[in-house]
Protein backbone atom coordinates (compact mmCIF):
# COMPACT_ATOMS: atom_id res chain seq x y z
CA UNK A 1 0.00 0.00 0.00
CA UNK A 2 1.02 3.63 -0.29
CA UNK A 3 0.67 5.93 2.67
CA UNK A 4 -2.42 7.65 4.03
CA UNK A 5 -1.96 11.31 4.92
CA UNK A 6 -3.51 12.61 8.12
CA UNK A 7 -3.46 16.35 8.96
CA UNK A 8 -0.96 17.52 11.57
CA UNK A 9 0.05 20.89 13.01
CA UNK A 10 3.41 21.72 11.39
CA UNK A 11 3.53 18.75 8.98
CA UNK A 12 1.11 16.05 7.82
CA UNK A 13 1.33 12.54 9.24
CA UNK A 14 2.19 9.95 6.58
CA UNK A 15 0.84 6.58 7.70
CA UNK A 16 1.57 3.18 6.20
CA UNK A 17 -1.42 1.71 8.00
CA UNK A 18 -5.11 2.42 8.45
CA UNK A 19 -5.36 5.37 10.87
CA UNK A 20 -8.55 3.85 12.31
CA UNK A 21 -6.55 0.82 13.46
CA UNK A 22 -4.17 2.90 15.60
CA UNK A 23 -5.01 3.25 19.30
CA UNK A 24 -6.18 6.70 20.40
CA UNK A 25 -3.21 7.27 22.71
CA UNK A 26 -0.74 6.58 19.89
CA UNK A 27 -2.61 8.88 17.50
CA UNK A 28 -2.45 11.66 20.08
CA UNK A 29 1.29 11.11 20.42
CA UNK A 30 1.68 11.45 16.66
CA UNK A 31 -0.31 14.68 16.65
CA UNK A 32 1.81 15.99 19.52
CA UNK A 33 5.00 15.31 17.55
CA UNK A 34 3.72 17.44 14.66
CA UNK A 35 3.49 20.47 16.98
CA UNK A 36 7.28 20.62 17.44
CA UNK A 37 8.65 23.77 15.77
CA UNK A 38 11.68 21.94 14.37
CA UNK A 39 9.84 19.08 12.66
CA UNK A 40 10.12 18.65 8.89
CA UNK A 41 8.35 15.32 8.47
CA UNK A 42 6.71 12.36 10.23
CA UNK A 43 6.34 8.87 8.75
CA UNK A 44 4.43 6.14 10.59
CA UNK A 45 5.17 2.46 10.04
CA UNK A 46 2.59 -0.40 9.97
CA UNK A 47 3.76 -1.69 13.37
CA UNK A 48 2.98 1.60 15.12
CA UNK A 49 1.89 1.51 18.77
CA UNK A 50 1.97 3.63 21.89
CA UNK A 51 5.37 4.39 23.46
CA UNK A 52 6.99 6.78 25.91
CA UNK A 53 7.01 10.29 24.45
CA UNK A 54 6.89 9.18 20.84
CA UNK A 55 5.17 6.15 19.36
CA UNK A 56 7.07 3.01 18.51
CA UNK A 57 7.07 2.71 14.73
CA UNK A 58 7.59 6.40 13.97
CA UNK A 59 10.21 8.20 11.88
CA UNK A 60 10.72 11.83 12.86
CA UNK A 61 12.79 14.18 10.71
CA UNK A 62 13.84 17.45 12.35
CA UNK A 63 16.04 20.39 11.40
CA UNK A 64 18.70 21.31 13.97
CA UNK A 65 16.98 19.41 16.78
CA UNK A 66 16.61 15.90 18.20
CA UNK A 67 14.23 14.44 20.79
CA UNK A 68 15.95 11.84 23.02
CA UNK A 69 12.65 10.24 24.10
CA UNK A 70 11.85 9.69 20.41
CA UNK A 71 14.96 7.52 20.15
CA UNK A 72 13.92 5.37 23.08
CA UNK A 73 15.86 4.28 26.13
CA UNK A 74 17.48 1.28 24.43
CA UNK A 75 19.69 3.35 22.14
CA UNK A 76 20.84 1.41 19.09
CA UNK A 77 18.52 -1.54 19.66
CA UNK A 78 18.37 -3.62 16.51
CA UNK A 79 18.75 -6.92 14.72
CA UNK A 80 21.45 -9.10 13.20
CA UNK A 81 21.07 -12.21 11.05
CA UNK A 82 23.29 -14.52 9.03
CA UNK A 83 22.58 -17.40 6.66
CA UNK A 84 24.58 -20.58 7.23
CA UNK A 85 25.50 -23.54 5.01
CA UNK A 86 23.56 -25.86 7.34
CA UNK A 87 20.15 -27.20 6.33
CA UNK A 88 17.22 -28.66 8.22
CA UNK A 89 18.68 -32.12 7.57
CA UNK A 90 21.71 -31.22 9.69
CA UNK A 91 19.58 -30.45 12.76
CA UNK A 92 19.05 -33.15 15.41
CA UNK A 93 15.60 -34.43 16.29
CA UNK A 94 15.66 -32.61 19.62
CA UNK A 95 16.93 -29.05 19.94
CA UNK A 96 17.05 -28.64 23.72
CA UNK A 97 20.83 -29.22 23.83
CA UNK A 98 21.43 -26.52 21.20
CA UNK A 99 19.24 -24.09 23.10
CA UNK A 100 21.11 -24.89 26.33
CA UNK A 101 24.50 -24.28 24.69
CA UNK A 102 23.33 -20.90 23.38
CA UNK A 103 22.08 -19.92 26.83
CA UNK A 104 25.44 -20.91 28.33
CA UNK A 105 27.39 -18.85 25.79
CA UNK A 106 25.29 -15.65 25.83
CA UNK A 107 24.10 -14.29 29.20
CA UNK A 108 20.46 -13.19 29.31
CA UNK A 109 18.37 -10.85 31.46
CA UNK A 110 20.56 -8.72 33.73
CA UNK A 111 23.38 -11.20 33.35
CA UNK A 112 26.90 -10.41 32.22
CA UNK A 113 30.11 -12.24 31.35
CA UNK A 114 32.39 -13.14 34.26
CA UNK A 115 35.26 -11.62 32.28
CA UNK A 116 35.11 -9.18 29.36
CA UNK A 117 34.85 -10.87 25.96
CA UNK A 118 37.99 -10.38 23.87
CA UNK A 119 36.85 -9.86 20.26
CA UNK A 120 40.35 -10.81 19.09
CA UNK A 121 39.50 -14.45 19.81
CA UNK A 122 36.97 -14.55 16.97
CA UNK A 123 38.20 -15.29 13.48
CA UNK A 124 37.47 -12.43 11.10
CA UNK A 125 36.06 -10.08 13.76
CA UNK A 126 36.69 -6.45 12.81
CA UNK A 127 38.66 -5.24 15.85
CA UNK A 128 39.86 -2.01 14.23
CA UNK A 129 38.51 0.82 16.34
CA UNK A 130 37.79 -1.35 19.37
CA UNK A 131 40.34 0.33 21.65
CA UNK A 132 39.38 3.78 20.39
CA UNK A 133 35.72 2.99 21.12
CA UNK A 134 36.42 2.13 24.75
CA UNK A 135 38.82 5.06 25.07
CA UNK A 136 35.93 7.37 24.23
CA UNK A 137 33.98 6.12 27.26
CA UNK A 138 35.83 8.74 29.30
CA UNK A 139 33.99 11.37 27.27
CA UNK A 140 30.42 10.23 28.04
CA UNK A 141 28.23 11.81 30.72
CA UNK A 142 29.91 11.92 34.11
CA UNK A 143 26.72 10.55 35.69
CA UNK A 144 27.22 7.09 34.14
CA UNK A 145 30.99 6.65 34.08
CA UNK A 146 30.91 4.57 37.27
CA UNK A 147 29.13 1.91 35.16
CA UNK A 148 32.19 1.17 33.02
CA UNK A 149 32.95 -2.25 34.53
CA UNK A 150 29.35 -3.37 34.05
CA UNK A 151 29.27 -2.00 30.51
CA UNK A 152 32.43 -3.91 29.63
CA UNK A 153 31.10 -7.19 31.05
CA UNK A 154 27.65 -6.75 29.49
CA UNK A 155 29.17 -6.39 26.03
CA UNK A 156 28.00 -9.51 24.21
CA UNK A 157 24.86 -10.14 26.29
CA UNK A 158 21.21 -10.35 25.35
CA UNK A 159 19.17 -8.47 27.94
CA UNK A 160 15.47 -9.10 28.56
CA UNK A 161 12.02 -8.08 27.32
CA UNK A 162 11.53 -8.74 23.63
CA UNK A 163 15.22 -9.42 22.99
CA UNK A 164 16.02 -12.87 21.64
CA UNK A 165 18.48 -15.21 19.98
CA UNK A 166 17.10 -17.61 17.38
CA UNK A 167 17.95 -20.45 15.07
CA UNK A 168 15.65 -20.30 12.05
CA UNK A 169 14.91 -22.10 8.78
CA UNK A 170 14.13 -20.33 5.53
CA UNK A 171 11.71 -21.62 2.89
CA UNK A 172 14.54 -23.50 1.15
CA UNK A 173 15.52 -25.28 4.36
CA UNK A 174 18.70 -23.33 5.13
CA UNK A 175 19.57 -22.52 8.74
CA UNK A 176 19.84 -18.87 9.78
CA UNK A 177 21.08 -17.35 13.03
CA UNK A 178 19.29 -14.25 14.27
CA UNK A 179 19.39 -12.00 17.31
CA UNK A 180 17.78 -8.87 18.69
CA UNK A 181 19.41 -6.64 21.30
CA UNK A 182 20.72 -3.13 21.98
CA UNK A 183 23.00 -1.06 24.18
CA UNK A 184 22.09 -2.82 27.43
CA UNK A 185 22.02 -0.97 30.72
CA UNK A 186 24.62 1.62 29.74
CA UNK A 187 22.47 2.80 26.82
CA UNK A 188 19.42 3.06 29.05
CA UNK A 189 21.26 5.07 31.69
CA UNK A 190 22.65 7.46 29.10
CA UNK A 191 19.18 7.90 27.62
CA UNK A 192 17.55 8.49 31.00
CA UNK A 193 20.23 11.05 31.90
CA UNK A 194 19.78 13.08 28.72
CA UNK A 195 15.97 12.89 28.75
CA UNK A 196 16.12 14.41 32.23
CA UNK A 197 18.45 17.18 31.05
CA UNK A 198 16.22 17.99 28.06
CA UNK A 199 13.04 18.26 30.15
CA UNK A 200 14.56 21.11 32.21
CA UNK A 201 15.71 23.27 29.29
CA UNK A 202 13.83 26.59 28.93
CA UNK A 203 12.82 26.09 25.29
CA UNK A 204 10.95 22.89 26.23
CA UNK A 205 8.71 24.34 28.91
CA UNK A 206 5.84 25.19 26.57
CA UNK A 207 5.61 21.84 24.75
CA UNK A 208 2.30 19.99 24.68
CA UNK A 209 4.14 16.93 26.03
CA UNK A 210 7.28 17.37 28.11
CA UNK A 211 8.39 13.87 27.04
CA UNK A 212 9.02 15.44 23.63
CA UNK A 213 11.73 17.71 25.03
CA UNK A 214 14.45 18.32 22.45
CA UNK A 215 18.05 19.40 22.22
CA UNK A 216 18.76 22.09 19.64
CA UNK A 217 21.83 22.63 17.47
CA UNK A 218 24.85 24.62 18.57
CA UNK A 219 24.25 24.12 22.29
CA UNK A 220 26.48 22.26 24.76
CA UNK A 221 23.56 19.99 25.70
CA UNK A 222 23.10 18.91 22.07
CA UNK A 223 26.83 18.31 21.68
CA UNK A 224 26.89 16.18 24.83
CA UNK A 225 23.85 14.17 23.75
CA UNK A 226 25.14 13.54 20.23
CA UNK A 227 28.45 12.33 21.66
CA UNK A 228 26.76 9.88 24.02
CA UNK A 229 24.07 8.87 21.52
CA UNK A 230 26.54 7.87 18.81
CA UNK A 231 28.75 6.09 21.35
CA UNK A 232 25.76 4.06 22.60
CA UNK A 233 24.72 3.23 19.04
CA UNK A 234 28.23 1.90 18.45
CA UNK A 235 28.04 -0.10 21.69
CA UNK A 236 24.82 -1.71 20.46
CA UNK A 237 26.39 -2.61 17.12
CA UNK A 238 29.44 -4.17 18.80
CA UNK A 239 27.15 -5.96 21.27
CA UNK A 240 25.29 -7.71 18.46
CA UNK A 241 28.50 -8.49 16.59
CA UNK A 242 30.02 -10.20 19.62
CA UNK A 243 26.83 -12.12 20.36
CA UNK A 244 26.74 -13.31 16.76
CA UNK A 245 30.38 -14.40 17.03
CA UNK A 246 29.55 -16.34 20.20
CA UNK A 247 26.52 -17.88 18.50
CA UNK A 248 28.62 -18.94 15.51
CA UNK A 249 31.11 -20.59 17.88
CA UNK A 250 28.29 -22.63 19.43
CA UNK A 251 27.12 -23.73 15.98
CA UNK A 252 30.63 -24.64 14.84
CA UNK A 253 31.12 -26.85 17.90
CA UNK A 254 27.67 -28.47 17.81
CA UNK A 255 27.83 -29.18 14.06
CA UNK A 256 31.53 -29.88 13.75
CA UNK A 257 31.07 -32.69 11.22
CA UNK A 258 29.04 -30.47 8.88
CA UNK A 259 31.74 -27.76 8.94
CA UNK A 260 29.27 -24.86 8.77
CA UNK A 261 30.12 -21.67 6.92
CA UNK A 262 28.43 -18.31 7.21
CA UNK A 263 27.41 -15.69 4.67
CA UNK A 264 27.71 -11.93 5.14
CA UNK A 265 25.93 -10.70 8.26
CA UNK A 266 22.94 -8.38 8.01
CA UNK A 267 22.71 -5.86 10.84
CA UNK A 268 20.40 -2.90 11.39
CA UNK A 269 19.51 -0.52 14.19
CA UNK A 270 15.86 0.29 14.80
CA UNK A 271 16.13 2.78 17.70
CA UNK A 272 18.57 5.43 16.54
CA UNK A 273 19.36 8.80 14.97
CA UNK A 274 21.02 9.35 11.59
CA UNK A 275 22.14 12.47 9.74
CA UNK A 276 20.42 12.36 6.33
CA UNK A 277 19.52 14.80 3.56
CA UNK A 278 16.01 15.29 2.16
CA UNK A 279 14.54 18.08 0.03
CA UNK A 280 17.86 19.90 0.07
CA UNK A 281 18.01 19.97 3.88
CA UNK A 282 20.39 18.25 6.31
CA UNK A 283 18.07 16.62 8.83
CA UNK A 284 18.35 14.53 11.97
CA UNK A 285 16.18 11.48 11.33
CA UNK A 286 15.04 9.58 14.41
CA UNK A 287 13.82 6.04 13.90
CA UNK A 288 12.08 4.57 16.94
CA UNK A 289 10.96 1.09 16.04
CA UNK A 290 11.88 1.53 12.36
CA UNK A 291 14.77 0.44 10.15
CA UNK A 292 16.53 2.22 7.34
CA UNK A 293 15.24 0.97 3.98
CA UNK A 294 17.25 2.94 1.45
CA UNK A 295 17.54 1.44 -2.02
CA UNK A 296 19.34 -1.89 -1.66
CA UNK A 297 19.65 -1.73 2.13
CA UNK A 298 19.13 -5.14 3.73
CA UNK A 299 16.97 -5.23 6.82
CA UNK A 300 15.27 -7.59 9.24
CA UNK A 301 11.61 -7.46 10.24
CA UNK A 302 10.90 -10.05 12.98
CA UNK A 303 7.67 -11.24 14.51
CA UNK A 304 7.10 -12.91 17.86
CA UNK A 305 8.71 -16.02 19.32
CA UNK A 306 6.30 -18.48 17.73
CA UNK A 307 5.79 -17.17 14.22
CA UNK A 308 8.55 -16.02 11.88
CA UNK A 309 10.63 -13.19 10.45
CA UNK A 310 11.46 -11.56 7.13
CA UNK A 311 14.73 -10.55 5.53
CA UNK A 312 13.98 -7.55 3.32
CA UNK A 313 15.67 -5.17 0.91
CA UNK A 314 14.84 -1.48 0.92
CA UNK A 315 13.24 0.24 -2.08
CA UNK A 316 14.40 3.75 -1.18
CA UNK A 317 11.04 5.46 -0.68
CA UNK A 318 11.83 9.03 0.39
CA UNK A 319 8.24 9.65 1.48
CA UNK A 320 9.04 7.36 4.43
CA UNK A 321 12.51 8.90 4.83
CA UNK A 322 13.85 5.60 3.45
CA UNK A 323 12.38 3.63 6.34
CA UNK A 324 10.35 0.49 7.07
CA UNK A 325 8.88 -1.22 10.12
CA UNK A 326 11.09 -2.92 12.70
CA UNK A 327 8.75 -5.82 13.43
CA UNK A 328 5.13 -6.82 13.76
CA UNK A 329 4.49 -4.41 16.63
CA UNK A 330 2.52 -5.08 19.78
CA UNK A 331 -1.26 -5.03 19.68
CA UNK A 332 -1.60 -5.22 23.45
CA UNK A 333 0.53 -4.15 26.40
CA UNK A 334 2.60 -6.57 28.43
CA UNK A 335 0.19 -6.33 31.36
CA UNK A 336 -2.80 -6.95 29.10
CA UNK A 337 -1.08 -10.00 27.60
CA UNK A 338 -0.38 -11.45 31.05
CA UNK A 339 -4.03 -11.04 32.01
CA UNK A 340 -5.39 -12.51 28.80
CA UNK A 341 -3.05 -15.44 28.12
CA UNK A 342 -1.87 -18.44 30.15
CA UNK A 343 1.16 -20.70 29.92
CA UNK A 344 -1.09 -23.22 28.19
CA UNK A 345 -1.80 -20.60 25.51
CA UNK A 346 1.94 -19.99 25.22
CA UNK A 347 2.64 -23.69 24.77
CA UNK A 348 0.00 -23.88 22.05
CA UNK A 349 1.18 -20.80 20.17
CA UNK A 350 4.86 -21.81 20.28
CA UNK A 351 4.36 -25.46 19.36
CA UNK A 352 7.33 -26.73 17.36
CA UNK A 353 9.71 -24.10 18.75
CA UNK A 354 12.34 -25.02 21.34
CA UNK A 355 11.91 -22.12 23.80
CA UNK A 356 10.81 -21.06 27.25
CA UNK A 357 7.13 -21.73 27.84
CA UNK A 358 6.80 -20.40 31.40
CA UNK A 359 4.92 -17.51 33.02
CA UNK A 360 7.98 -15.27 32.75
CA UNK A 361 7.56 -14.89 28.98
CA UNK A 362 3.76 -14.97 28.60
CA UNK A 363 3.88 -11.24 27.79
CA UNK A 364 5.89 -12.17 24.67
CA UNK A 365 3.27 -14.62 23.39
CA UNK A 366 2.55 -14.39 19.64
CA UNK A 367 -1.05 -13.37 20.34
CA UNK A 368 0.20 -10.09 21.86
CA UNK A 369 1.61 -9.00 18.48
CA UNK A 370 0.09 -7.87 15.19
CA UNK A 371 0.04 -10.40 12.32
CA UNK A 372 3.42 -10.06 10.59
CA UNK A 373 2.00 -10.88 7.13
CA UNK A 374 -0.36 -7.91 7.36
CA UNK A 375 2.50 -5.62 8.43
CA UNK A 376 4.59 -6.75 5.46
CA UNK A 377 1.67 -6.30 3.03
CA UNK A 378 1.26 -2.69 4.18
CA UNK A 379 4.78 -1.70 3.15
CA UNK A 380 5.27 -3.21 -0.28
CA UNK A 381 6.35 0.24 -1.51
CA UNK A 382 9.05 0.39 1.18
CA UNK A 383 10.71 -3.05 1.02
CA UNK A 384 10.80 -6.25 -0.98
CA UNK A 385 10.97 -9.62 0.77
CA UNK A 386 14.21 -11.53 0.27
CA UNK A 387 13.57 -14.47 2.60
CA UNK A 388 10.96 -15.66 5.07
CA UNK A 389 12.27 -17.39 8.19
CA UNK A 390 10.64 -19.61 10.81
CA UNK A 391 12.38 -20.11 14.13
CA UNK A 392 13.02 -23.59 15.54
CA UNK A 393 14.98 -22.38 18.60
CA UNK A 394 14.23 -19.16 20.48
CA UNK A 395 16.18 -17.97 23.52
CA UNK A 396 14.47 -15.18 25.45
CA UNK A 397 15.97 -12.89 28.06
Amino acid sequence: MSYVEVPGTQVPIRMWTDPASVEDAAMQQLRNVTTLPWIKGLAVMPDVHYGKGATVGSVIAMKDAVCPAAVGVDIGCGMSAVKTSLTANDLPGGLSRLRSKIEQAIPVGRGMHADPVDPGRFHGFATAGWEDFWGRFEGVAQAVRFREERAVKQMGTLGSGNHFTEVCLDSEGYVWLMLHSGSRNIGKELADHHIGVARDLPHNQGLVDRDLAVFIADTPQMAAYRNDLFWAQEYAKYNRAIMMALLKDVVRKEFKKARPTFEQEISCHHNYVAEERYDGMDLLVTRKGAIRAGSGDYGIIPDSMGTGSYIVKGLGNEASFNSASHGAGRRMSRNAAKKRFSTRDLEEQTRGVECRKDAGVVDEIPGAYKPIEQVIDQQTDLVEVVAKLKQVVCVKG
